[in-house]
Formats: C-alpha cells, structure tokens, sequence
C-alpha cells in the first residue's frame, strides 16, 4: 500500500467542505478558490475543482453569477445558497466530532 494514494484519498475527502468554507465568507470565481486551497497548502487543480463546483452547483448547494473582467472574458462568481449554508453547518459539526476523535486517538498513550 502505497502512503500517496491514502493521503491523496484523504484530500479529496475534505475537499468539498474546505471549498463551501471558503465560499461562506464570500464569493469567489476558481482562480480565487485555488489561491485559497493553495494558501492553506491544498494543492487543487482546475480539473478536480470544476467538476466539484458543479456537482455543488446540481446539488442546490451553489449558486453562480457572471461578472465581466476587465482581464479577460467574464467570470463565475460561487456563493452558497442558503441549502449550501445548512449543508456546511453540518459539515462543520461532523468535522468537529471527527477532528476531536483524531486528536483523542493520537494524543492516546497505548
């Protein structure tokens, strides 16, 4: 087993709520989404990040404007709806339980 593929898997997993987290405080368009991730040392291609945004978007979890750019063509800007903002507060408490658990179970003498 090969420790990439299960850190790779781990990434994935908590991507989706990393992104709703990062569009609870305002909205964004890809590029400002992956500067975000990038920030926070999650490594995210546009590849892996559009097809999540849209099934977001199918799920009535985003919503999306277009704004022209004076740096190209227009933009979409994601927001959550007010289903995403429900569905993040959820998130946010599983992520709390299972953070805590992970924390108990490192911090364990066994």
């Amino acid at each position: 087993m090969k420790v990439e593929n299960t850190k790779a898997q781990m990434r994935k997993g908590i991507l989706e709520y990393c992104v709703m987290s990062i569009l609870s405080n305002k909205e964004c368009y890809p590029s400002e989404i992956i500067e975000h991730l990038k920030d926070a040392e999650l490594i995210v291609v546009e590849g892996t990040l559009y097809p999540l945004l849209t099934r977001l978007k199918n799920a009535k979890l985003l919503d999306y404007r277009w704004e022209e750019s004076n740096a190209g063509p227009p933009r979409k800007y994601y927001e959550l709806t007010p289903e995403g903002v429900a569905f993040l507060t959820e998130l946010k408490s599983t992520w709390r339980v299972l953070n805590k658990a992970v924390n108990q179970l490192e911090n364990k003498n066994l």
